[in-house]
Order: structure tokens, then sequence, then C-alpha cells
């Protein structure tokens, strides 16, 4: 952008960054923290993915994410199939004033024989299979297990399609730690697992213009610090 000043020179000043005129902002939530998973107590299963209830730490999370959100202008929320993504918004959907979309296909990369309890005590114990998994980036070595191909593919006709309703507004869209890894590598063009890990409560952000995804955040985690922070003596 260009300013003409007095004497007729141009300026061309930096600004604020501005979506692009038909784009959507996205603020893709993790879910809060979910319930244990034990081999006495697996996980309930939803269409064959684990499907937990938030652990009491979750509830609180849910409840300092709606804190930080609630002044937000947001067109819609969307969820996922399953529970933890319902419960993790609902505090601020309730604020909102606004019913929960389901958006199915971005539910969480299906872990096939290691759905359950499975895949955190394989990944806890560091055994062999889950050590491949992380070397080769691709969950597809866990048998049964859904293919890189598959999960990308849903994933992105999940955000277009939430994009295509929305244009020119803001969303927010509560999903999993593994669909988050996959849309920042997606639209950085990282490695597969370059972005695993975002943590439980945490706000990314991406700007989607027709094919364009762009990154204004990942992992932003500020609402939650007040939960790390001991008593004053």
């Amino acid at each position: 952008m260009a300013d003409q000043v007095d004497d007729g020179a141009v300026e061309y000043r930096q600004y604020r960054f501005v979506p692009p005129d038909g784009a959507t902002t996205m603020l893709v939530i993790r879910h809060g923290e979910s319930l244990p998973a034990s081999e006495r107590s697996p996980a309930d299963l939803t269409d064959g993915h684990s499907d937990p209830d938030l652990d009491p730490v979750g509830h609180e999370q849910a409840e300092l994410l709606a804190d930080r959100l609630a002044h937000e202008d947001f067109a819609a929320v969307y969820v996922t199939t399953l529970r933890r993504t319902a419960q993790t918004i609902a505090p601020l959907a309730d604020r909102l004033g606004l019913t929960p979309i389901v958006e199915p296909d971005l539910r969480e990369v299906y872990l096939g024989e290691w759905e359950g309890a499975a895949f955190r005590k394989h990944t806890s114990e560091m055994h062999p299979v889950a050590v491949q998994m992380a070397t080769e980036q691709r969950w597809d070595v866990i048998p049964g297990a859904e293919t890189t191909d598959s999960f990308q593919t849903r994933i992105r006709r999940g955000i277009s399609r939430i994009a295509g309703a929305h244009p020119n507004q803001r969303v927010a869209v509560v999903v999993h730690g593994g669909v988050i890894g996959m849309i920042m590598a997606a639209a950085t063009g990282a490695q597969n697992f370059a972005f695993v890990g975002a943590d439980n409560a945490s706000i990314s952000e991406i700007v989607v213009v027709g094919e364009r995804w762009i990154v204004r955040r990942f992992n932003d985690t500020a609402h939650l610090d007040v939960m790390s922070r001991s008593p004053s003596a």
C-alpha cells in the first residue's frame, strides 16, 4: 500500500496483515486433555475411533479457552464426531449463543489396532513400531492405521468445506493433535510430523483463500498460563 505525502512523494509503509478478500480465518483449537487411558478401561470407540471424555483438567482448560475467546466475533464453531471436541467448545459456544456444527472429515487420524489404550501405551514404552512411525513420519506403520494420503485428503476436504461456507468470516474449529499437525504441514510444505505435539486447548490459526493456506500462529497457550502458576508464598 502507498501513501502520498505533502511534497507529492509516495511512501510505502508496513501495515498489519489483512486477510485477502473472500478468505476465511480459522482458529484451529486442540481439544482439552482427555481422560487417561489404561488397558483395564480403554476408551469408548465411535466409528472405530477412541472417544474418551475430557478429564477434569480438560474441562478447566475449556473454561479458560472460553474466557480467552468470548469477546471474539465468530460466524460459527465447528467440532468433529468425537465427544472431546464438543465438550471443549461447549463453554465458549454457550457464551456466544452458537450451536456447534459437526465436520466429520476433521476427526483424528485412525490408528487401526492401536485405538483404545494401545497408542498411548506403545508410544510411552517406545515400541519398535512407534519408533518407526516417528522416524518415517507416517501413521500407517501401525497395523490397520490410516494412510497419509487418506488423512491429508479428508482434512483438505473438511477445511475447504468450512472455508466455502464462510468467506470473509472468522470461525473456531476444535479438532485433534494429529489433525493440527497435518494442517500445518500442508500449509507450510513441512514434513508430516513437523507440527505434531500441539498442546491441549492450544490455539493455532490459518487463513484460507482458495487453495492457499496462510499460517498466522501455532500452539498459542497464553490463556492456560494460570494453570501452571504456583500460589504465592
